[in-house]
């Protein structure tokens, strides 16, 4: 790993990569496999390999370096559809990005997701195209037979990579609940799905981590894809360098010749022989290519930047998975994770069990899933309510992107995910003294709400810089988006049939947030309990979309990822992906990082 800047800009780098994050840390690995180039990557924060208590590590402790000096702490604009509240944005900045601050969660979006990309004309990004890279990615891990017996894990190997940088399994031991879960859920007419991996995002079943079974820590993209090749000769990383801005050359055309980076108080320049990657991520990657005059014009010019190509679309279709916590009490007798954090005896016998054998409540996680489509939700009166109001919206917009969401409607698609596990997680509700808790999240999973991220304007003669944090307005719930409201408002009957239905109602007690309704109110309730109480499941993609068959009217890259108007500029991760996945986006980011690796070295080997 360079130490000095100095040394850095020396380095004859043939490409820089813009962030050692998820995306970043893979693309760079992957370039490196060539001997003949010299790949660079830049990241603002501090590696964590050496340094690390834990916090990262150690399954259990997940959200302990949310907020903490690993997270930029972004927060978003005051938001008018969550009524008036202002929410915080976590993102990792550490070698590794925020896959070492996710909750490890790893699994992919319905066929259709991807498919609907490719129909957009962003040729090569179907289902059938990514699934090897999806594979790629990955060394899974599968279940003993004992194991898929007792806990209900399944898997079909086919889809599942085997020689890939990141480890991904099921879980050693579950909690408490999850023993009712599957027979609860199929009560309700979910059945258990035998692979969430295989392209069909419907059902109940485990949620697989990218943990290592073998160590039972995280593994993630600075452990899983850098650490093994540190020593490569020819991979070079920089942390806790900030990257300015993009340098451009007019020749013919706008060329990307390197970046502006700052580190330890010195700016230099730094040249790429062949190209500049930026993968800082769906908030940070449009704040560089805006910064480097690249973007909306009249943002530019309220900011000071000079507009070198004007792209109006840089920062726009910000889109994000929508969460609500509700709060169940449950029997005292239940164990959790809010007992091994508040009880420094029973923290440090999970310490001991962890060190010594891997094992105990730092092993566990919560990875009771159901991903419910809503014609499992609602009836069918209320499903062509909302189906044609959702034709509406695409008929007005007149979006290939509305349509193709509004005709998920159609499909049996999971369009709520339910996680179900004991303890406290709402940030609204306080515990209190002697008393359990369990928490049913929601989340939405193909939004309307549209939002952007931007540069800030300038005030006085100050120059915006990439100190100026970013302005994030997700437009949460706002005009089409009063459709997502509706939908996780109904959501909410399904949260509550789910936890009166046995064998899982027979360990609550009763429903604490939202308080239960006076009856007549429920309805009304459940809209200004999802007003009150939506946050963030920290997904935002977007901002950087493939443009596909329209090009720069509505990307900011075309399908080989390569910026409109720029040449040896990319962009690579989640913000490029024109529309939202009905999953957890860190393995499909993976996908697209493997992905954009092969073109980079497909479109290099073309022109020599």
């Amino acid at each position: 790993m360079t130490q000095s800047i100095q040394d850095f800009a020396n380095l004859p780098l043939d490409y820089i990569v813009v962030g050692g994050g998820t995306a970043g840390l893979a693309v760079a690995v992957r370039l490196s496999e060539d001997t003949q180039v010299n790949v660079g990557v830049i990241e603002a924060g501090p590696s964590a390999l050496n340094s690390d208590d834990g916090a990262i590590t150690v399954p259990g402790r997940y959200g302990e370096t949310i907020g903490s000096d690993y997270d930029w702490k972004f927060t978003t604009t005051i938001q008018p559809g969550l009524g008036g509240r202002s929410l915080p944005w976590p993102r990792g900045r550490v070698l590794g990005g925020t896959s070492a601050l996710n909750f490890m969660a790893w699994n992919r979006g319905h066929r259709k997701d991807y498919d609907a990309w490719a129909q957009l004309g962003n040729t090569g990004w179907g289902w059938d195209d990514l699934l090897p890279y999806f594979r790629r990615s990955e060394t899974f891990h599968p279940p003993s037979a004992a194991h898929q017996e007792h806990y209900h894990s399944a898997y079909q190997s086919e889809f599942n990579g085997t020689h890939g940088p990141l480890h991904t399994t099921h879980i050693k031991q579950y909690g408490p609940t999850h023993q009712y879960w599957h027979q609860t859920l199929n009560a309700l007419d979910v059945p258990s799905n035998p692979e969430s991996l295989a392209g069909s995002n419907c059902g109940v079943w485990n949620l697989v981590c990218t943990i290592n079974p073998d160590t039972q820590e995280r593994s993630y993209a600075a452990s899983a894809y850098y650490l093994p090749v540190a020593s490569r000769p020819n991979l070079h990383v920089l942390t806790e360098a900030t990257v300015m801005k993009v340098l451009l050359e007019q020749k013919n055309s706008w060329v990307a010749t390197g970046v502006r980076v700052r580190h330890d108080g010195v700016v230099m320049d730094i040249k790429a022989a062949r190209e500049v990657i930026i993968s800082a991520g769906s908030i940070q990657s449009p704040q560089i290519l805006e910064l480097s005059g690249i973007g909306r014009r009249d943002v530019l010019e309220a900011a000071g930047v000079e507009v070198k190509v004007d792209s109006p679309n840089v920062g726009e279709n910000l889109q994000d998975h929508m969460m609500t916590a509700t709060i169940f009490e449950v029997l005292p007798t239940l164990s959790s994770r809010d007992d091994i954090i508040s009880d420094p005896i029973l923290s440090e016998a999970a310490d001991r069990a962890y060190h010594a054998s891997q094992t105990g409540p730092w092993t566990v996680m919560p990875c009771s899933v159901a991903y419910c489509s809503l014609s499992q939700m609602i009836s069918p009166q209320e499903l062509s309510d909302l189906s044609s109001r959702a034709d509406g919206i695409a008929r007005q917009t007149g979006l290939a992107r509305d349509r193709l969401i509004a005709q998920q409607f159609g499909y049996n698609r999971g369009q709520i995910e339910y996680i179900f596990d004991v303890g406290n997680w709402s940030p609204y509700h306080n515990s209190e003294p002697g008393k359990k808790y369990a928490t049913m999240l929601q989340m939405l999973q193909y939004p309307f709400s549209r939002g952007s991220i931007h540069i800030p304007p300038r005030t006085g003669d100050s120059e915006v810089t990439i100190d100026d944090e970013p302005i994030i307005d997700p437009r949460y719930y706002l005009e089409h988006g009063a459709i997502d409201k509706k939908m996780m408002a109904l959501g909410q009957r399904m949260t509550d049939r789910i936890c009166s239905t046995e064998p899982l109602s027979k360990i609550i007690l009763g429903r604490v947030l939202p308080p239960v309704a006076e009856p007549g109110r429920e309805e009304q309730a459940h809209e200004d309990f999802v007003t009150n109480y939506t946050v963030t499941d920290w997904h935002p993609v977007g901002t950087c979309a493939m443009g596909g068959r329209e090009g720069i009217k509505t990307g900011v890259v075309d399908e080989r990822l390569r910026v409109y108007g720029v040449r040896g500029l990319r962009v690579i991760d989640a913000s490029i992906m024109p529309l939202q996945v009905g999953a957890h986006i860190q393995a499909t980011v993976y996908a697209i990082a493997e992905k954009g690796a092969v073109m980079i070295r497909e479109d290099w080997s073309d022109s020599t």
